[in-house]
């Protein structure tokens, strides 16, 4: 017994001394911190940078770059590939698609280190004597659809200066001096916010600008080109310049080009002002280029249908585009949130304010739609009432406030959701559009009709008509203008409705201009053009589901009767009450479901290698939703759609 008790001593005290030594072992050692990249000054860079491409290799797609870089001395030096994206509200530059980077200097070849911290920024040590480096590199552009957005087909391409500009760390970006050029194929014609200094044959050559500038001046260029003046004696010239698939595709109708010269005209009447010394419409009219909608201070990215003018009656759908990246010329780029702007585009943006920047946006794009004739009244009710559904539906909103939502650019950047309406996304661009609508018809309402939300846009955006520098503001800002318009507790009425859990969409707006929400089983023509684009078949407000041409499911709602059934997005439906899968059959099976003598939809459902049947519990038969007037409520809506004299 004894033996055991001084082997059992022994033990526990080996352990004790072994613990007691980790414990007197110094903890891990991390590395030092990387020395960080140098913050950028506003003050002039040394010299001027040269950005020559080379776009004529369509087979592969590929962009070749050169860019000049004037070096002040020798040693350190960092030059950055751009991280974030102005109109992304994101950090998701193609810095993957960045490849075969070489950097030289007289000729000869100097080693190049990425920095281990900013992956965007890249170092050199400069030779003693250098003036300039040399770095030459590719643009690989997506070859197919799976890679990412196509931006270079046999007929057309779509370069993006962010993309492919490299500049010195250490500055603001309007402060570096920047002369670009490019090289097309043969007989390509292009528009540009730039200006043109001489063409080369193939290579056009930009006057001089800065960096700044310059990745806000996008180039659609195409075989199949037409440039057409939408406003010849205006304050300043605006062109609608189109890249298309097809000759036959340019032809537009007479009254088709001049719904889009009374989309500026309207505009000026809104905004009082415009923000540019010229402004281009950059439309890839395609199904092969991939699709963009981008603003610009002096232009934007547009990719609208290859039939956007030859089925004019079927596209207008998504006809408020342009108005609402024309918008932006006012609303992001000339009046922008201070947290928004920043010196160069390695520092991170801050999205705090983005329902104003996109949703009054979106807002003002749908109303200036119905303005200038690219939509009818009709079309617009339509389009609203396809908006409130969404938001009335939106079980997100049990837990999460619109204001949140701004992060997502950063956090999900648009990757694909597999609970959309409990998620929710950038909400605040449609939900900002509602909140919006409600702030116009209550000034219209309280004021009898003699104020609306278009002073609030003449005040707020209509400073300093004709400069195009940026003009920041903070919340207070549009509390104020707000108050300048019509005194109320705006902070209040804006901080319920964007920064606080909201159990209902915000539809008073809807109500208060003389319309109410409502459900019917017939969809409306809107919504009929929704479904032929998308391809898909939408049962969002009866089963919760959408479902592909394909039968696979596209989305299914949050807590609605496919969800209670079991059902997520990408099962396919193979089959409902029997017979093989089709569009039609799904709906009539719903309709037929009203009848309690009936049986339920039930779905044969192909899940991987797996089926199984699915009855869903429901009998409320098709809802699609639509506007309906209301007797006795002034009609503010047809006021707010209705062009200005």
């Amino acid at each position: 017994m004894g033996c055991f008790v001084k082997a059992l001593f022994f033990s526990v005290s080996v352990l004790s001394l072994v613990a007691t030594a980790a414990l007197a072992q110094s903890p891990p050692e991390s590395a030092p911190p990387t020395p960080p990249i140098a913050a950028p000054r506003d003050i002039p860079y040394v010299g001027q940078l040269k950005v020559a491409v080379d776009a004529t290799d369509l087979d592969r797609k590929i962009w070749n770059v050169t860019t000049t870089m004037p070096v002040a001395k020798s040693g350190d030096f960092v030059f950055l590939y751009p991280q974030w994206v102005p109109g992304g509200h994101s950090p998701r530059n193609d810095l993957d698609k960045l490849a075969g980077l070489v950097v030289t200097a007289n000729g000869k070849r100097i080693p190049w280190v990425r920095d281990v911290v900013n992956v965007h920024a890249f170092h050199v040590d400069v030779p003693a004597g250098v003036k300039e480096i040399q770095i030459r590199y590719q643009f690989l552009t997506a070859v197919e659809g799976k890679v990412g957005r196509i931006e270079v087909t046999p007929e057309m391409l779509n370069l993006q200066w962010l993309q492919v500009v490299m500049y010195p760390a250490g500055y603001y970006t309007r402060q570096i001096p920047v002369e670009a050029s490019v090289k097309l194929p043969e007989g390509w014609k292009f528009a540009t916010a730039l200006e043109t200094a001489k063409t080369d044959g193939q290579t056009t050559t930009f006057k001089p600008t800065n960096v700044e500038i310059l990745v806000d001046s996008p180039m659609m260029a195409g075989k199949y080109f037409k440039s057409i003046d939408l406003d010849p004696t205006g304050p300043a010239p605006v062109r609608l310049n189109l890249v298309a698939d097809s000759p036959d595709n340019l032809e537009a109708k007479p009254e088709q080009i001049q719904a889009h010269k009374e989309l500026v005209q309207q505009a000026y009447k809104l905004y009082g002002s415009h923000h540019y010394d010229h402004y281009d419409f950059l439309v890839a009219m395609s199904d092969r280029l991939g699709g963009i909608g981008l603003e610009h201070h002096r232009s934007s990215e547009n990719g609208v249908s290859p039939k956007y003018f030859t089925d004019w009656e079927k596209q207008y759908a998504g006809r408020s585009l342009l108005p609402h990246e024309y918008t932006h010329s006012w609303n992001g780029k000339f009046r922008r949130a201070a947290d928004l702007w920043t010196p160069n585009l390695n520092v991170p943006m801050r999205d705090s304010m983005m329902w104003v920047y996109e949703g009054q946006t979106q807002y003002w794009g749908n109303v200036l739609a119905a303005r200038a004739g690219l939509m009818t009244k009709q079309q617009a009710l339509d389009s609203m009432a396809a908006t409130a559904a969404v938001y009335d539906n939106r079980r997100g909103r049990d837990w999460r406030p619109v204001q949140d939502t701004t992060n997502d650019p950063i956090i999900a950047n648009r990757k694909p959701l597999s609970w959309l309406s409990w998620q929710r996304s950038e909400d605040y661009y449609s939900e900002g559009q509602l909140v919006w609508l409600d702030a116009d018809t209550l000034i219209r309402e309280k004021t009898g009709g003699k104020k609306s939300l278009d002073d609030f846009a003449k005040a707020f955006f209509g400073i300093d008509n004709g400069s195009f520098s940026e003009h920041t503001y903070v919340f207070d800002d549009v509390v104020k203008t707000l108050n300048g318009v019509y005194p109320y507790d705006w902070a209040k009425f804006l901080k319920s409705r964007i920064q606080e859990v909201q159990p209902r969409a915000p539809l008073d707006g809807l109500e208060r201009g003389g319309y109410k929400l409502v459900y019917t089983d017939t969809p409306t023509d809107f919504m009929k053009q929704a479904e032929a684009r998308s391809k898909s078949v939408s049962l969002s407000y009866s089963l919760g589901l959408s479902v592909g041409g394909d039968g696979v499911l596209t989305d299914v709602q949050w807590d609605g009767p496919a969800f209670k059934a079991g059902l997520t997005q990408g099962l396919t439906i193979v089959a409902v009450n029997g017979e093989a899968y089709e569009g039609d059959k799904l709906k009539e099976a719903v309709k037929a479901a009203m009848k309690p003598e009936n049986p339920l939809v039930e779905l044969l459902i192909k899940d991987g290698s797996r089926y199984r049947t699915v009855k869903i519990d429901y009998r409320g038969g098709l809802r699609y939703p639509r506007l309906e007037r209301i007797a006795g409520v002034p009609d503010h809506l047809g006021d707010i759609l209705a062009p200005k004299k």
